[in-house]
């Protein structure tokens, strides 16, 4: 035990654990040095039990919903979110998504569960939000799966990796209005044919890296209703949101 611990302590020396923002040295593997967890907008408090989005209130409140939720409701029941999509937050979805940073999904499961305490039942199957196979081959991983894997670990809840099949290639829904995303990934997402057993009359938590207008998750919850899924709930580990 008095060699390991040495070695550790020499590899320690060697490669120190750096944040996983800035690359700055921290205590220990995983983690935010401390201004870049200043800078990082964990939710908390009181939100809208649709989207997760914070709102302004007191926590606790029956069923909060924010206006773009009241207004157009989505097809799942409960949604949330670890973060918002801004600082420090923006630069972990980035680099998870685009930088090959796929340690990003170890803290994150943490975090993802923390969101969902409230939301989560015994029987609750995991499952991410799917990439076609050319933008999979492309990346050569999906960030959503790793998320999903990471809190399934975390939560001690099944989940299927492949549950969902984006089955149509779709083009970026970068700067794209909402009803132009709702248009665009509209009849591109499906239940695996192999995988429906696995959802009949259960509760689903679907699971992606950012949420800004809601129209993947609304496809993927509706491709769930459609093959007989219970109740469907969303995390995601950032939500971008104008005013908050």
């Amino acid at each position: 035990m008095a060699l390991l611990s040495g070695l550790q302590t020499g590899l320690d020396a060697i490669y120190p654990a750096r944040c996983l923002a800035c690359g700055g040295i921290v205590d220990g593997d995983f983690g935010l040095c401390g201004p870049c967890w200043r800078d990082t907008s964990f939710i908390g408090g009181t939100v809208c039990d649709a989207c997760g989005v914070p709102l302004p209130g007191v926590e606790g409140a029956d069923t909060p919903h924010c206006d773009a939720c009241m207004q157009m409701p989505p097809p799942w029941v409960r949604g949330r979110a670890a973060m918002l999509y801004r600082d420090t937050g923006r630069k972990l979805v980035l680099a998870l998504k685009h930088g090959d940073r796929q340690e990003i999904a170890h803290p994150a499961g943490l975090w993802l569960s923390n969101a969902i305490q409230d939301v989560l039942t015994r029987n609750t199957l995991i499952a991410p939000v799917p990439l076609h196979w050319h933008r999979m081959i492309k990346r050569r991983y999906n960030q959503s799966a790793l998320l999903a894997r990471a809190l399934s670990r975390r939560v001690d809840r099944p989940w299927c990796p492949d549950l969902l099949q984006r089955f149509r290639r779709t083009r970026s829904l970068d700067g794209l209005s909402r009803v132009e995303r709702i248009q665009t990934v509209q009849g591109a997402i499906r239940v695996h044919p192999r995988r429906r057993h696995r959802l009949i009359g259960r509760p689903v938590l679907l699971v992606d890296d950012v949420m800004t207008s809601g129209a993947t998750l609304s496809a993927c919850t509706q491709a769930c209703l459609d093959a007989g899924s219970g109740p469907v709930c969303v995390v995601t580990l950032a939500r971008v949101a104008k005013d908050a």
